[in-house]
């Protein structure tokens, strides 16, 4: 994902359309497309305020984190519990979580749901 433009090339575009030319004019000035001058002024003019806003990251964890010592606890009961499990088991207790939800947080907190090694086949099941 690019990164935001920043504060200064921002507040310079709002310099220039504060002295008169307008939002497009400032845009093809300073190399920018005209929709993103315009909706700088849009926010400036709504919040007062023109900083980037915050790009993606996780807006969902803190609900998951809430309930962390049950997701543990969980865990710790079912060794080898899948996420799919692990998703059914907070919806019983009425709790929604997405798979993607749970593996992120499982990751965060170093929690590894890892299956059993398979068994090696018996004796019998070799020498036929």
């Amino acid at each position: 994902m690019p990164k935001a433009l920043s504060i200064d090339l921002r507040s310079r575009v709002f310099a220039a359309v504060d002295g008169g030319p307008s939002c497009q004019a400032a845009a093809r000035h300073f190399g920018l497309s005209a929709a993103s001058a315009i909706r700088w002024a849009a926010q400036r003019r709504r919040d007062g305020r023109f900083a980037p806003k915050q790009q993606s990251g996780d807006r969902r964890s803190a609900a998951i984190e809430t309930h962390a010592a049950l997701i543990r606890s969980l865990v710790d009961e079912t060794v080898d519990i899948t996420l799919v499990e692990l998703q059914a088991a907070l919806a019983e207790r009425g709790l929604e979580a997405g798979v993607g939800s749970l593996w992120r947080f499982l990751r965060q907190h170093d929690l590894t749901l890892q299956k059993s090694p398979p068994t090696r086949p018996s004796r019998a099941s070799r020498t036929s």
